[in-house]
């Protein structure tokens, strides 16, 4: 099956006048233009190509690379809006329609915004959608809390900023988490900071010595941070206050905070440990 909005593996079928003929070994067949045939080839090779739909809603293939594929989330421009909606450059020939519909907000010719792209069923066409937030679900998860997970910067709220979680969740960082400019459309890596009742995910963009250390010596930093840098916590405190604090035993608090001093993620004071 030819799979529209896809990468697709195809065997080069028959060389014609307008391009090569590729097909997925049963009966699907799609035309790659002259454009894009590559200089050496022999019936029967395969091929990897992107489909899409040409102007006149044909199946057509390229080896170009667009921006942004189907099920994905990306930052495009906005060449033109006409009656209909809006067009997006996504590194194709023919550009990525956005119906009014879908946007967010109205779409203006120049400006940047963070779409999905998805195959709309009742137009079996390829479309754009800047409701980012309509394709993401928190209520089954498939992260845990300290996984390593990708990010895309999605919008900015009060409370800081809106991400999309491996592609699938929302997620939040907060405004005190953020040391560094993020711009919506950024792609980066982040830690599940906390993952709240409701489903709802904290995320942390400090990955510095998060990578190599035991759980519970990450369970301290996340703590350090969601009070300001300081636990009035050592290893002369009770055990009680431990378990109340951090739920952990005081055998595993003196280890972790132990790794983390070694680390010099941590100074220990008198009266707690405080994060450097």
């Amino acid at each position: 099956m030819i799979n529209l909005g896809e990468y697709n593996t195809l065997e080069i079928l028959r060389d014609t006048e307008p391009g090569l003929f590729l097909g997925d070994g049963n009966e699907g067949e799609v035309l790659l233009p002259n454009r894009y045939v590559p200089k050496v080839f022999e019936i029967g090779d395969k091929i990897e190509v992107f489909v899409y739909l040409d102007n006149e809603e044909r199946p057509v293939a390229t080896t170009d690379h667009p921006y942004i594929i189907k099920g994905d989330f990306a930052l495009l421009r906005c060449n033109q809006v006409t009656e209909y909606g809006a067009f997006l450059d996504w590194g194709l020939v023919k550009e990525l329609f956005c119906p009014f519909r879908e946007q967010a907000f109205k779409m203006k010719a120049g400006g940047w915004y963070l779409v999905h792209c998805y195959l709309d069923d009742e137009t079996e066409r390829l479309v754009a959608s800047s409701k980012t937030n309509h394709f993401l679900d928190n209520k089954e998860l498939t992260v845990a809390q300290f996984d390593e997970v990708d990010l895309i910067v999605s919008h900015p709220s009060e409370l800081g900023m809106n991400v999309i979680v491996n592609k699938m969740h929302l997620g939040l960082v907060f405004n005190d988490d953020i040391y560094k400019d993020i711009s919506v459309g950024d792609r980066l890596k982040g830690i599940i900071k906390k993952v709240r009742p409701d489903n709802k995910l904290d995320i942390s963009l400090n990955q510095i010595g998060y990578r190599n250390i035991e759980p519970n010596a990450e369970h301290i930093l996340f703590e350090l941070q969601d009070n300001g840098g300081f636990l009035p916590l050592h290893d002369k405190s009770s055990p009680e206050d431990i378990k109340k604090h951090l739920q952990m035993s005081k055998k595993s608090f003196k280890k972790a905070i132990g790794t983390l001093y070694k680390e010099r993620q941590i100074t220990i004071e008198s009266d707690g440990i405080r994060l450097v």
